[in-house]
């Protein structure tokens, strides 16, 4: 070999040697601090979104907790779930990047929780991050020491800011280990301290005090100061969909016959109707509107507000009879049924507020693409119908449908903009749709089936019994086990096991369902899971339901509420069910269960009225002359049909009604209470109308039917003038 070339390659075989060193040992470094992601086996679609992620994730369970305990570092717990927008940009900010990877996986044991499928454990840790920082949301971060106990938190931290706050968290829990572990036993017993809110001991309430309407009074004069009167809704941006308040005013107008109260109804669902949270094309709601007159959502689609406003779209239009309520009810149906029902009949969770990385991109349109797809007519007819211009009202141009002020509601039915709306729908559908998640939830599938049974009731198509008779059979089948509800269905796992809300929630479906179809099956099995409700979340003491089971040993607190998030309240709801459980089987407990719920509530109603609608719509039946309705005929009589026909049109919120054939040998067996022994007069369709179990003389008479069921108790909005 030539001495010059020798000379030259020597140094460069060192100098490639050094450098193979080096990289080896940069390797090993970080080979040290990179732990196995333990999230690839998991089926929660949030999880598996993290699942190739740098940083280490375990899910929430035993391994994770033995981890932490074994290697004494304290636990890093994020939250949220998987159509969160905030939770997408903090995975890729942080989550994906090796640097904030190295420091988690170094210093903390990092959990990932789907708070969809875990609300019992999102539930605590949410309240530990209002308590710490005054506020909550998703992406949830919290600090935990090795028992489970928060000591420090927040929601979504840009990058720099959350390595700042990784490695304070780190270093204060190597030196200051006690004081950290004192902080997270004072907020821990805070939390437990939570468990009573709004429930004092029933036998110190006096009942005048408990079953009165100032309660309701309260909430009306609290909605009036709150309310929106130029855009509706109530208080400011961002807006969310005031589902229960609505409700809850529809039932006030129609006790007072306070127009106000109507008017604060429905200013607001046809502002919303109108506006750009409203899906224009396709039906549905977006999740919230950011400015306050409903145009620009947050996109995201959620099953459960779907649920909630097609059934307050569904009886307002019971209350008013105007049509447009209807169709928007329907158009939201529609959208269920074609975007979010599995082929087995459960309902999926939500849509992604993102497409192709960009908010709203999938829903927006800008006027070039408008005039590829529109004749010049359907275009300037859509531009002026939707407020489409040059500018926009949206990012880079793009325009988000909603309904201009100077057209009626009316105008979606002109031949010309139909044409438009269908082929606009079919070009959005081959675009890239945002991510649909599809697991399947016990609770919020339990709301949607009450809306599909109502919407039959109300539109009398079948296709929409069906839907809620699909998604019954579906939980009874896929997440009903050894007489307990479980939680999530997805890629046939059935997994976690039920809260409050999913027993509560489907018991509501099943009787609405029963109302609907008069099935038997689904009224028994919606008392069996009543039974099982009893059982596992009953407070003996205070009265109430926790909202998880009492053996959880990796949860900190149970708790106990009263007011309305984003669905309705659990327990408030459950004593709506009780009351009309005793209604249509006159067994004293559950009339006695609610009774003790709502002796216990008395002085959180007087207290914060507006934040407990759904409890306000449980004291408005207590509080009404409720009606017991029993129809004894053939199902497919004619009168039979004008009767039932009559009384799911009208708005009757505080009734049950039951159904039996009207011969005694084909009559089912057993016979709800309600229904038993009552038989038809002169062989034509006949009702009975109870209060208290006390009825009226039955009646074949539709006009005399009508005077019966209208009845109610009324109050008057004046009634704390002067106090």
């Amino acid at each position: 070999m030539p001495k010059n070339i020798k000379n030259r390659i020597i140094p460069f075989i060192i100098g490639v040697s050094l450098l193979a060193l080096a990289v080896v040992g940069i390797q090993k470094k970080y080979q040290k601090n990179m732990k196995i992601n333990h999230l690839g086996k998991e089926k929660s679609p949030y999880l598996l979104q993290h699942k190739d992620n740098p940083v280490a994730w375990y899910a929430w369970g035993e391994e994770a907790f033995e981890a932490a305990k074994k290697e004494n570092k304290p636990i890093f717990l994020s939250i949220g779930y998987s159509t969160c927008h905030w939770c997408h940009v903090m995975e890729k900010e942080s989550f994906e990047t090796e640097e904030v990877a190295h420091v988690l996986n170094e210093h903390f044991i990092a959990i990932k929780v789907d708070r969809e499928e875990r609300p019992d454990v999102d539930k605590i840790y949410m309240d530990a991050v209002v308590a710490m920082t005054g506020h909550g949301g998703w992406p949830m971060s919290m600090f935990l020491t090795t028992d489970l106990k928060p000591f420090f938190g927040g929601t979504y931290w840009p990058k720099d800011q959350f390595l700042y706050v990784l490695n304070q968290a780190a270093h204060t829990w190597k030196t200051e280990k006690q004081k950290v572990e004192s902080v997270g036993e004072q907020m821990a017993q805070h939390l437990r301290s939570q468990i009573s809110e709004g429930a004092k001991e029933a036998a110190g309430a006096k009942g005048e005090q408990a079953f009165s309407e100032k309660s309701l009074v309260l909430a009306y004069q609290e909605a009036l100061r709150s309310f929106d009167s130029t855009y509706g809704g109530f208080g400011g941006a961002p807006k969310f969909p005031p589902s229960q308040k609505l409700q809850l005013l529809m039932r006030i107008a129609k006790r007072t016959q306070s127009q106000k109260a109507l008017q604060m109804v429905e200013t607001t669902l046809e502002a919303m109707a109108r506006g750009g949270i409203y899906d224009h094309l396709g039906g549905g709601f977006h999740r919230y509107s950011t400015d306050e007159h409903w145009l620009i959502p947050h996109f995201e689609k959620m099953l459960y507000d779907n649920a909630s406003l097609s059934f307050t779209y569904l009886e307002a239009y019971q209350l008013t009879h105007k049509n447009m309520y209807k169709d928007v009810a329907r158009e939201i149906l529609e959208y269920v049924l074609r975007d979010m029902t599995s082929p087995e009949g459960g309902f999926f969770s939500a849509e992604d507020a993102d497409s192709e990385g960009e908010e709203g991109k999938f829903y927006v349109w800008t006027p070039e693409e408008l005039k590829k797809i529109l004749t010049q007519e359907e275009f300037n007819h859509v531009s002026q119908v939707y407020g489409v211009t040059s500018h926009g009202n949206f990012e880079k141009g793009a325009t988000i449908f909603n309904l201009q002020k100077q057209f009626s509601w009316e105008i979606k039915k002109d031949p010309l903009l139909q044409s438009a709306h269908q082929k606009l729908f079919q070009v959005r559908e081959r675009r890239i749709h945002p991510y649909k998640d599809d697991k399947i939830l016990t609770d919020w599938n339990g709301l949607m089936m009450a809306s599909f049974a109502k919407g039959y009731q109300i539109l009398r198509d079948e296709k929409y019994l069906k839907a809620a008779q699909n998604a019954a059979r579906f939980i009874e089948k896929n997440l009903y086990k050894k007489e307990k509800l479980l939680k999530r269905y997805r890629q046939g796992e059935a997994h976690f096991e039920g809260t409050l809300d999913d027993y509560v929630y489907l018991i509501f479906g099943l009787l609405t369902l029963y109302e609907s179809d008069f099935n038997l099956h689904g009224f028994q099995w919606a008392q069996t899971l009543q039974k099982a409700q009893d059982q596992l979340f009953w407070d003996s003491n205070g009265g109430g339901y926790f909202f998880t089971v009492a053996h959880d040993p990796h949860l900190i607190r149970r708790s106990k509420e009263y007011h309305d998030e984003a669905r309705p309240n659990s327990n408030a709801m459950a004593i709506l069910n009780l009351l009309r459980f005793h209604d249509m089987t006159f067994v004293k407990d559950t009339q006695e269960k609610a009774q003790k719920m709502l002796l216990a509530t008395s002085d959180f109603l007087k207290q914060y009225p507006g934040a407990a609608s759904q409890l306000l719509m449980a004291l408005d039946y207590a509080t009404d002359r409720s009606k017991e309705i029993a129809v004894i005929g053939e199902p497919k009589d004619s009168h039979t049909q004008a009767i039932l026909f009559y009384l799911h049109q009208e708005f009757l919120p505080n009734k049950v009604l039951a159904f039996s054939t009207a011969k005694g040998e084909e009559r089912q067996a057993p016979q709800l209470p309600l229904t038993d022994q009552k038989t038809m007069l002169q062989k034509k369709t006949t009702i009975y109308v109870c209060e208290h179990q006390t009825c009226k003389l039955p009646t074949t008479d539709l006009n005399e039917i009508k005077k019966q069921v209208l009845e109610v108790k009324p109050y008057s909005l004046e009634v704390l003038r002067g106090q």
